[in-house]
């Protein structure tokens, strides 16, 4: 089976590529011409040149093509980068489904997020039935749930689409530092407070073993969270001290102080150019334990993930080999 990977030079996408490859799929990517290709040089690809935003380049790439995954997107909390991310997120969403009927593609799979789903009331988990309701906050949420209405939206046309939502994903090739970035601030010492509340962080090879299944096994127009453990704030940078080293988190930090700074720290980045270490995009949801479940793509693909510790502990290992930590 022949499958195209947008996205296929980033994070998820280049692991996805390698562990289709092994899986004895044929895999094409399609890139940016000025994309950095340092994660996939070594594999047995094809590359087509194009862009999400550029349909043209779209029904090219899928020539030929049974199966799309679709992993590009913009993942920015910066509000000056909105118009963009819009138009990369969910207007490039909607050109990778209109690309998919009219090549006759057999299935997409849409990589979504845990972004796109919902908060439920006293710390329960979510899942995939809880109802979206970040309006006003986060620009970043709103565009993959945009997204997703796109996807719908072909779904009622008749295109076989499964959409993927993972969460805080972390693991080799993050060289941008995404979820990453959790490892780097634990290692700097950046993180002696923690805040109120907690998330869900998932390996990298989880989600693409995770989207892979869903391509074999997912039901047309289902969605499945692809998450891993669900911690707190708290003992998530304690753990993380005691694999990379660094400060454990010993104290909270009061919510306001930190939209506060949030807000303080993005009119300086407004002055200087550079980027903010957070902004009120990204702690909009402060405080509240963003736990997810899994059960659904457990019980229907056959999915499992990896301990928390195991995570970091692989993620770390790789960021010291390549001497980025």
């Amino acid at each position: 089976m022949k499958a195209l990977v947008t996205g296929g030079t980033g994070f998820l996408g280049s692991n996805l590529c390698d562990a289709l490859l092994q899986r004895g799929y044929q895999v094409r990517i399609l890139r940016r011409a000025s994309s950095d290709t340092q994660l996939i040089d070594h594999l047995a690809i094809e590359q087509a040149i194009g862009d999400v935003c550029n349909i043209e380049s779209l029904r090219k790439a899928m020539a030929g093509i049974d199966l799309v995954f679709h992993t590009a997107a913009m993942v920015t909390f910066l509000k000056r980068h909105r118009d963009e991310q819009l138009e990369v997120n969910v207007e490039g969403t909607r050109n990778v489904v209109q690309a998919c009927l009219a090549s006759g593609v057999r299935r997409l799979v849409h990589t979504s997020s845990v972004a796109a789903i919902g908060y439920p009331p006293n710390g329960e988990l979510a899942d995939e039935q809880t109802p979206f309701n970040w309006e006003g906050t986060s620009g970043y949420k709103y565009s993959k749930r945009a997204a997703e209405q796109e996807v719908y939206a072909g779904v009622e046309r008749g295109l076989d689409t499964v959409i993927v939502n993972p969460s805080v994903i972390v693991g080799e090739r993050d060289i941008h530092f995404h979820g990453g970035h959790l490892l780097r601030a634990v290692k700097k010492g950046m993180t002696p407070l923690y805040v109120k509340g907690g998330m869900n962080v998932v390996y990298v090879g989880d989600v693409v073993n995770g989207e892979i299944l869903a391509a074999e096994k997912g039901k047309t127009g289902e969605r499945y969270i692809l998450g891993g453990e669900n911690l707190t704030h708290k003992d998530i940078f304690r753990r993380t001290a005691k694999i990379v080293g660094g400060i454990p988190a010993f104290a909270p930090l009061p919510i306001p102080l930190l939209r506060s700074a949030a807000f303080f720290l993005e009119g300086v980045a407004k002055v200087t150019g550079a980027e903010p270490l957070v902004s009120r995009d990204l702690v909009a949801g402060a405080g509240r334990f963003n736990w997810f479940s899994s059960e659904k793509a457990k019980r229907e693909l056959g999915y499992s993930f990896t301990p928390f510790d195991i995570v970091i502990r692989r993620a770390y290992d790789w960021y010291r080999g390549k001497g980025m930590l």
